[in-house]
């Protein structure tokens, strides 16, 4: 397994999804969402994985803006931008990925 963590340092869900993997001895790269963000191939493969509707975080100051952008093209520009406006933590394993803590999904990987 390839595992990408990208999160923020104050997330909780991102914590216990770094402390998943460590029980479990996987190495994982963990990435810093605000400081360094996502590189537009791997925001685009994350999209094509899960979807740009759960990619957003509903609670982020500025997410009101995504709503009133017509194209889906538009939205992906601001959150590449604007990482903060991406829920965490973004879990990859390759060209599959998760957002938010999903121990199932993860376990799932495990077994492959």
């Amino acid at each position: 397994m390839n595992i990408q963590i990208f999160g923020k340092s104050k997330c909780f869900d991102t914590k216990k999804a770094e402390r998943y993997f460590k029980e479990r001895r996987v190495k994982f790269q963990r990435i810093d969402l605000p400081d360094v963000g996502m590189s537009r191939g791997e925001l685009s493969a994350v999209i094509k994985a899960v979807g740009l509707d759960a990619l957003v975080n509903p609670k982020a100051p500025d997410a009101e803006i995504l709503a009133y952008l017509a194209y889906d093209e538009d939205k992906v520009e601001k959150l590449f931008e604007n990482p903060s406006l991406i829920a965490t933590p973004v879990v990859r394993n390759g060209k599959l990925a998760t957002v938010g803590f999903c121990p199932d999904v993860w376990k799932g990987w495990e077994e492959k």
